[in-house]
């Protein structure tokens, strides 16, 4: 099952960093974001990727066509431009790298990378969500009840949209209060790609007409996660984030 990752997004509350490059790219402990949530993937052997891109591409697509070089030791000859590589720390990854234009919201980039994807079914996640999650637990989950969606349900700190559950069963959103604690979408999520009849244009985000519809037809199941998740929507959650890996109480790192 291949893993859609949506990273196309210029957000404003990194604009320290994301004016010189794209948000995916943004690091945490010397490695860019999307990598650390590539390795949640892999960690349960999920290892084929559909990168959904948009703002600053380019570096994106840099990136992984150099990133075998950038995590190897080699030996370069000047007069011939040979490399010899000595060790490498590469992982076993297949990344597709598809451009979905700037302007192109959620929805309507999952429908624009539908030819790679193979079979019925695929993951797909954001660029900025970090989590412990058991992602074998979550697709067990999933092909437990055979509905068109799960997504993974947690608690966070902060405004979110709200979910309504009856049991594990998504039935509304709405708005979350102050202080209201309540399950929100974590955005981990398997999909049948029979969703993808739900998108009518390409700028429909994903959480508004589309999932709210999947939930109405009874075909949207959570996935309740209790440990750790977290955003990286700011400096203050980045520097966060850095300052748990320092101290070695990183829990997203499962790898």
């Amino acid at each position: 099952m291949k893993t859609v990752i949506l990273a196309w997004w210029l957000w404003t509350r990194l604009a320290e960093e994301t004016v010189i490059k794209p948000k995916p790219m943004v690091e945490i402990w010397w490695k860019p974001i999307i990598w650390h949530i590539m390795k949640i993937y892999s960690h349960y052997g999920f290892n084929e990727f559909i990168v959904c891109l948009g703002y600053k591409w380019y570096y994106i697509k840099e990136r992984f066509a150099n990133y075998f070089l950038h995590n190897s030791d080699v030996t370069i000859s000047t007069k011939d431009n040979s490399i010899e590589v000595h060790n490498s720390h590469t992982e076993d990854w297949k990344v597709t790298l598809v451009d979905t234009w700037d302007a192109t919201m959620t929805w309507g980039r999952i429908k624009r990378v539908k030819d790679y994807i193979d079979g019925d079914e695929f993951m797909m996640t954001y660029w900025d969500w970090v989590s412990d999650i058991d992602i074998k637990k979550l697709v067990d989950f999933h092909h437990s009840h055979w509905k068109l969606a799960t997504l993974t349900a947690v608690v966070p700190e902060g405004k979110f949209g709200k979910l309504w559950l009856s049991w594990d069963q998504i039935t509304e959103f709405a708005e979350k209060k102050d202080n209201e604690e309540t399950w929100i979408n974590g955005w981990f999520m398997v999909l049948n790609k029979k969703v993808l009849d739900y998108v009518e244009w390409d700028s429909m985000p994903f959480e508004k007409a589309p999932l709210e519809n999947i939930a109405k037809d009874w075909e949207l199941m959570a996935y309740k996660h209790f440990w750790f998740w977290s955003p990286m929507d700011t400096i203050k959650q980045k520097n966060d984030l850095n300052n748990l890996w320092d101290k070695w109480e990183a829990k997203r790192k499962i790898w």
